[in-house]
């Protein structure tokens, strides 16, 4: 038997209780994890309080991340004490996910655990802090340097924005960091923002086209967030976009594209090949200092997920949250 929390819907609409399950319960896979750790996403946050039809089969664990040891495998690639990490590939969506003790699911999936984290600080980075590697990668490879200007970074006291922080400002870049939290000013210039920004300045409606400001920009925010960015990117500036805080419309127009030849670059993480995966993992072990992700994350244990989700939709919560599922 193994703890796990446990989404399920009935007529009376949907429930998340911790359970106790059997091991024979877990979906078919080619490998079987002991968690170590997992940790709360948006999108976790979303399918625990139901904000968000984003479970697609019940009943099911959420948790689209975990790291753990490998304790039986017929995968070519694993074998029992191997250390890995899971993000994403619609983990704790259609397959039963990493907030439990025990997982078991195909080994595609997985990517060794960097030697330069342990398991804990693989889920204080989590899949926030993968997509923000990926979002910073994308820039770097689209030519963006840190002589060229300031690079703003939106939603930036959450998982993505904040790893995103560190990373810029640990390769040399000036970081402008947006938040609607004035309170957390010192928090992300503890991170390396040399700016923080009111979101209020991006987060209504505004010209297509507003004075060149950003070099480069990491957005997790979309909506009016998004377009108020992308007018407001330099001449060839690059823009990674990764997620919707804000909304899922786009409220721009065209004029910063071919006008500015600003690009618009699309971020997904859940779905992302293997190799951007492992370079995303690299990058994040050479450059992330590990002693910010003692600022960034705070631990809980699974039993207080539930209660952690409602915070984290209701915008309560700074950076990241690690969950030990074994207490």
């Amino acid at each position: 038997m193994f703890s796990a929390l446990l989404i399920d819907k009935g007529e009376a609409g949907q429930t998340t209780a911790l359970a106790n399950l059997d091991e024979a319960d877990l979906p078919d896979g080619d490998v079987s994890v002991d968690v170590e750790y997992s940790t709360l996403n948006y999108k976790d946050g979303l399918a625990i309080t139901g904000a968000s039809p984003v479970v697609r089969r019940f009943p099911m664990v959420p948790g689209i991340d975990f790291a753990g040891v490998v304790t039986a495998s017929t995968h070519a690639q694993w074998k029992e004490g191997d250390r890995v990490v899971l993000n994403g590939w619609g983990v704790g969506e259609t397959h039963w996910g990493g907030l439990a003790q025990r997982a078991r699911l195909n080994g595609d999936w997985l990517v060794p655990l960097p030697a330069a984290f342990t398991a804990r600080q693989a889920m204080a980075i989590g899949t926030a802090g993968y997509t923000a590697s990926l979002c910073v990668g994308a820039l770097l490879d689209h030519g963006v340097r840190p002589d060229q200007g300031e690079v703003l970074v939106t939603g930036a006291t959450g998982g993505v924005g904040s790893v995103a922080v560190a990373l810029l400002a640990k390769a040399g870049f000036t970081v402008a960091a947006a938040t609607g939290k004035a309170s957390e000013a010192e928090y992300l210039k503890r991170l390396g923002a040399a700016t923080v920004l009111d979101r209020a300045e991006l987060a209504g409606p505004g010209r297509p086209m507003q004075k060149e400001r950003w070099a480069g920009v990491v957005d997790s925010v979309g909506s009016h967030t998004l377009a108020n960015a992308c007018a407001q990117t330099r001449y060839g500036g690059t823009v990674a976009a990764c997620g919707l805080a804000q909304g899922m419309d786009f409220p721009a127009s065209v004029a910063p594209f071919i006008l500015r030849g600003v690009s618009l670059l699309g971020i997904d993480s859940v779905m992302a090949p293997r190799e951007p995966r492992l370079a995303a993992w690299d990058r994040l072990s050479r450059e992330l200092d590990v002693d910010a992700l003692d600022t960034i994350a705070e631990e809980i244990a699974l039993a207080e997920a539930i209660d952690a989700a409602g915070r984290l939709m209701d915008g309560k919560v700074r950076g990241r949250i690690v969950v030990d599922v074994n207490r």
